[in-house]
């Protein structure tokens, strides 16, 4: 397939998803994420990808969210505010069962969608003057691409309230203050960070990196003890697993373990 609204990158091990828009502020529409299907689908069934990162181009927007010109003509000429066979939201923010982790480099504002598209996402870093919400109140909208769900699971229930009743946006130090992200750069080192911490997942086994998040995710919907009996499936994988025996072996070696994820 070839990307005129995003571009896919892959390189030793790590994808690199770009939302190409900056003239939009890289807010989505139907094509959009027609495109994001296709890369997102491609990263989670090649086994030689082990990691994403999810950033926008230029530097105004990571992503304004859904694009309301477009929103804005369809229901005027009486269309389906959705669109025609559309996705989820970026693919990411429903039914996209990945194990694999997924970075967000956040190099402008997040904005509905945008936000959205964060908290779909496992590790995020932030240039400085990003900022981030979910101002679909403010737009006759709520935030019905996981913000709604997701944010509380995220941060105190109350400032995800605060959040999501007015609609207003926050800065990176708050954001990284309440715990909706991991780091704040500088601008210019937002990339070069986004992949050193790829880099440093990817020094781990790809296998007990995807059963960790497997484990982690299951524990915020079942109980403490259902957990541990789904474990009971990953600890099968992992026992019969090339990785489960290179990694004490290349301990004991006092070498770099040669991981393949199987």
């Amino acid at each position: 397939m070839s990307y005129h609204f995003i571009t896919y990158e892959k390189r030793d091990r790590v994808a690199v998803v770009t939302l190409n828009r900056p003239e939009s502020m890289n807010a989505l529409h139907l094509e959009a994420h027609r495109e994001l299907t296709e890369a997102w689908e491609d990263f989670r069934d090649d086994p030689d990808l082990w990691v994403a990162i999810l950033t926008g181009a230029g530097d105004r927007a990571f992503c304004a969210g859904n694009d309301l010109k477009v929103t804005a003509e369809r229901t005027a000429q009486g269309g389906d505010v959705q669109g025609e066979a559309r996705p989820p939201f970026g693919r990411i923010t429903r039914d996209f069962d990945c194990p694999k982790p997924i970075i967000a480099a956040v190099n402008g504002v997040a904005a509905g969608g945008g936000l959205e598209l964060i908290l779909a996402c496992d590790i995020v870093v932030a240039s400085e003057h990003a900022r981030m919400g979910l101002p679909e109140p403010k737009v006759g909208l709520f935030a019905g691409a996981g913000g709604a769900h997701r944010l509380a699971r995220q941060i105190p229930f109350k400032l995800a309230m605060g959040m999501l009743l007015t609609g207003d946006l926050i800065d990176a130090p708050e954001a990284h203050r309440i715990g909706l992200i991991n780091e704040i750069v500088p601008h210019d080192e937002l990339m070069t960070t986004a992949h050193a911490w790829a880099d440093r997942i990817i020094r781990c086994s790809p296998l007990s990196v995807q059963l960790t998040k497997e484990a982690v995710f299951d524990a915020q919907f079942l109980s403490i003890d259902e957990a541990f009996r789904k474990d009971n499936g990953r600890r099968d994988r992992l026992l019969a697993s090339h990785d489960f025996v290179e990694g004490p072996k290349a301990f004991a070696e006092k070498r770099e373990p040669e991981w393949t994820g199987r």
